[in-house]
């Protein structure tokens, strides 16, 4: 899922030239991928409840790699590539839908207590990685041609649709999938009683994924405009925060267990960091300078983000967990969707306006999860390691 932008990234900029497009125009392909996908994971999400996780990974994994397929064959052979490579990227768009939400949700299927927490910051990490890894292997594709990008996919889609096949064993479900009336009332049900922390989650991993391919689309644009950067060297520093970002994320799903108590001061922790590390970078234009503050900002979210994944999937269960997990994947898909457009937006107002509304969120953001987000002692020190939600669960399953 994370190739599908970060890939494009290092590319937006000679996107530009060869489409003869606005920098605004070539960020929208980053957007109709996020927005497709943020609108079909409800619907997905929903089908994973109702069948089983497989079969919606696969089929989702196949429609990404022809999205893929489309926008490479456009941008080679079309005189007028651009409408055929957003139709491309949207069926990305919603092919993505169908992955990582659906393996977050898979996730919370097959692990429970602290074992689960462990792997769901793998999930973040193996998140990250593809982050990581994503502008190196565009800029490496883009050497050959600079739509090589999107002929990449299909071939990480087939080696991904063989693993998932033979190597995932999906639990057979235990009974019948509720009818949908039902079941929607179970979601209502939760959204009731838990919906002002579970909407805080949501935002705060929406945040962190908005600021982090904000900065990243700006970090982009900077080092070929200002620092005459671009390829694999490009690809390359972009990649540092990522890194980061990655390691931070193994390390803390590693270590927070199910201590719920941890985790809310790990989330404000990270917010934290983000808002020092951007109110900071006003003060810095030189290139090392500025990524070694941007790196604060990226450890802030790999701090964030495996506590939050921690708190949503184990806050309701199996039943609709595939629904709230998506939930979830849909509002970090628009925070993707919008950041590019918008921080071009605030790149063109101000510079030093930008990172300071940037810190101005995240310490908004970062008050609301220290006020909303609550901990019931007494089910946090739980010696069982029932999630924070247990006793709620077997009420609405």
């Amino acid at each position: 899922m994370t190739l599908g932008n970060s890939m494009l990234i290092p590319i937006l900029p000679r996107m530009e030239k060869e489409l003869g497009v606005s920098a605004f125009q070539a960020s929208l392909t980053i957007t109709i991928f996020s927005v497709t996908a943020a609108i079909s994971i409800l619907i997905l999400g929903y089908m994973s409840d109702r069948f089983t996780r497989k079969s919606i990974i696969i089929p989702a994994l196949i429609l990404y790699g022809i999205g893929g397929l489309l926008a490479g064959i456009a941008a080679a052979w079309f005189n007028s590539p651009y409408l055929w490579i957003m139709v491309g990227r949207a069926l990305q768009g919603i092919g993505a839908a169908g992955t990582a939400p659906i393996a977050m949700a898979l996730t919370g299927d097959l692990f429970k207590g602290g074992e689960q927490s462990k792997v769901l910051g793998i999930v973040e990490a193996s998140n990250g990685f593809g982050k990581v890894l994503s502008p190196i292997i565009g800029s490496l594709l883009a050497l050959l041609v600079w739509h090589g990008p999107f002929w990449g996919f299909p071939v990480f889609v087939l080696i991904s649709v063989l693993l998932t096949a033979f190597f995932v064993k999906e639990k057979k479900k235990k009974k019948e999938a509720p009818a949908l009336g039902k079941y929607v009332k179970g979601l209502f049900s939760v959204f009731r009683h838990e919906g002002r922390w579970l909407f805080t989650a949501y935002l705060a991993g929406a945040t962190c994924l908005f600021t982090l391919f904000g900065i990243l689309f700006y970090l982009s644009d900077t080092l070929e405009t200002r620092y005459n950067i671009e390829g694999v060297l490009k690809g390359a520093i972009l990649a540092i925060p990522l890194l980061f970002m990655m390691v931070t994320s193994f390390t803390t799903g590693s270590k927070i267990g199910k201590d719920m108590m941890r985790m809310k001061k790990i989330i404000i922790l990270g917010f934290l960091l983000m808002t020092i590390s951007f109110s900071a970078l006003v003060f810095f234009t030189r290139l090392f300078p500025f990524i070694s503050v941007l790196v604060i900002s990226s450890i802030g979210t790999g701090l964030v983000l495996p506590c939050i994944n921690s708190f949503i999937t184990g806050s309701v269960g199996a039943a609709r967990r595939g629904f709230v997990t998506s939930l979830y994947g849909s509002v970090r898909f628009l925070g993707v969707a919008v950041g590019p457009p918008i921080f071009e937006w605030l790149m063109n107002w101000s510079r030093t306006g930008m990172f300071l509304t940037t810190a101005g969120l995240t310490l908004l953001i970062g008050l609301l999860c220290l006020f909303l987000i609550h901990v019931n002692k007494e089910q946090e020190s739980d010696p069982h390691g029932h999630t924070l939600f247990k006793k709620f669960q077997l009420t609405t399953e």
